[in-house]
């Protein structure tokens, strides 16, 4: 859905690097709107269109010299834009701008000690007493400096590690300021930002309500909208977003599989059905998904004949309104810059919540993607100016399939049960002790394991609990998060005493990688 035409934004061309999206979410968070283009879409022809402030060049894995392989039209350097370099950013300025790049002597990796040499804009209240430690991510170095170029810093293995043309309005830095591990670096994109490209706020999440609310009045006009409602955040702020549109002309259908989290359901009508008075068709299909997965242990097989189902039985509700033209979906940014390749593909295949997956072609309807150009903590923001509750928003991601990935081998009604009570124990002790929005996500698992066990003076032989929670920053990497003893020991106590059917309960303490967050 297309934003204002004049909006004034930063362009991020992407080169590869794993932390790219980093970059524009640290901007965004400056409450400047800014986009990621594909490096193979700077062609010759490419122009850089008015509202456009400033450029970003990320890292990537190439070299400057990989030229079959790199793509970048020059005229945007000399056209008098700010353009800011990090990493192979730096190093393909330098190198267009005629300096020189080799193979570093000494590569950089990790942690590194920068040294201020010459006073600049883009370093404004970023040295403490003329130093700082940024995130070296490189193999290859700036070797000499182009025309009309100063060194701004260095560090013992980067002599030319920040460098600037004031006249040019170009900026190169060799570590990565966009990443946590680099004290204040996102004072670099500040000053960038607000000193250099001089553009103002304009991004906010009212914004954001009112362009997007806009927008899709004007594309849906008096159509009828159809949207999957998991009770997710992604979902609900697309049901309350258009509800605030369009609003009777909306229906939302919410397919209960039974494998939800403990009282799930009814947290999802109430709040959509009777407080907002949105048009809500409920379907309890417990009893179908459930037979459908009698004995089956395979977990690939499980997601196929869950999402299949879903398919089927959302489709069947779906018919029976009339007049629907359009399917909305929580379509999220990432999945737009993830669906398409690095090594510059042309194609663009847009990632599918399992559940929608195939609906548009059998059924014909028009995508409806409005939050398509937000990142997940975007949309939280969005779900609060829309007045959805806390609790909705600040949930833990969910996995499509649901508790069945959270159930390894055979699903039955006792295992769902059992696992539904450990998991509100777990969660509701993170929330009372302040930790649940420390957290990324967290749940809790019953494994196919019987242990012995003895409370009081009898024997029990009852399941395994497994306890999961991680840090993350954005799914793709992980780590476990540290609880203290007295924590674990009462929410262990808890689950064994209240529930019947589990009588040990253990940790996981694997990061990602090697290992993935949920089980399957």
């Amino acid at each position: 859905m297309p934003l204002e035409d004049n909006l004034q934004k930063i362009i991020i061309i992407d080169f590869g690097s794993q932390f790219t999206q980093l970059i524009a979410r640290k901007i965004r968070e400056l409450g400047i709107y800014c986009e990621i283009i594909n490096h193979n879409k700077i062609n010759k022809k490419y122009k850089i269109e008015k509202n456009v402030k400033g450029l970003v060049l990320s890292g990537g894995p190439l070299n400057v010299y990989q030229s079959n392989k790199v793509k970048l039209n020059k005229n945007i350097l000399l056209s008098k834009i700010p353009v800011l370099g990090i990493c192979f950013g730096h190093q393909i300025i330098s190198k267009e701008m005629g300096g020189k790049v080799k193979q570093s002597k000494a590569r950089e990796f990790g942690l590194a000690t920068v040294e201020k040499v010459n006073n600049s804009i883009l370093t404004k209240n970023f040295f403490v007493n003329n130093k700082n430690n940024v995130w070296m991510s490189h193999a290859d170095e700036v070797t000499k400096l182009p025309k009309n170029f100063k060194v701004i810093a260095k560090t013992n293995n980067s002599k030319l590690c920040i460098i600037e043309s004031t006249k040019d309005k170009l900026y190169g830095i060799q570590f990565h300021p966009e990443v946590t591990h680099t004290n204040k670096g996102k004072i670099i994109l500040k000053n960038f930002v607000f000193d250099i490209c001089k553009i103002k706020k304009n991004w906010s999440p009212k914004y954001q309500k009112t362009n997007l609310i806009k927008e899709v009045k004007k594309k849906v006009g008096n159509s009828r909208v159809i949207c999957a409602l998991s009770g997710g955040v992604d979902s609900s702020v697309v049901a309350k977003l258009l509800a605030n549109a369009i609003g009777k002309n909306l229906t939302c259908i919410f397919v209960n599989t039974g494998l939800l989290r403990k009282d799930e359901e009814k947290q999802v009508v109430n709040t959509f059905k009777k407080k907002f008075k949105i048009n809500l068709i409920y379907v309890d299909a417990e009893n179908q998904f459930l037979s459908k997965l009698k004995n089956v242990s395979d977990p690939e097989k499980k997601r196929k004949i869950i999402g299949s189902l879903f398919i089927k039985i959302f489709e069947k509700y779906a018919k029976k309104i009339k007049n629907v033209k359009f399917l909305a979906q929580g379509t999220l940014y990432p999945d737009l810059i993830e669906s398409k390749s690095v090594t510059g593909s042309q194609t663009s295949k847009i990632k599918s919540h399992h559940n929608v997956g195939g609906l548009p072609k059998k059924m014909n309807l028009k995508l409806l993607e409005p939050l398509k150009y937000l990142f997940k903590d975007e949309v939280r923001k969005l779900g609060l100016e829309l007045n959805l509750n806390k609790d909705i928003i600040s949930r833990h991601p969910f996995p499509g399939p649901g508790l069945a990935i959270r159930i390894p081998g055979v699903i039955t009604r006792e295992k769902i049960k059992i696992l539904k009570e450990a998991d509100y124990y777990f969660i509701k002790a993170l929330k009372d002790e302040k930790l649940y929005n420390r957290i990324w996500q967290a749940y809790a698992a019953l494994l196919p394991v019987k242990t012995v066990g003895v409370m009081g003076d009898n024997r029990t032989y009852e399941y395994l609990c497994l306890l999961r929670a991680i840090t993350s920053e954005d799914g793709m990497t992980a780590d476990f998060f540290e609880f203290k003893k007295p924590f674990m020991q009462f929410v262990s106590n808890q689950i064994v005493n209240n529930i019947r059917g589990i009588n040990r309960v253990v940790y996981d303490i694997t990061s990602k990688p090697p290992s993935t967050i949920e089980l399957e």
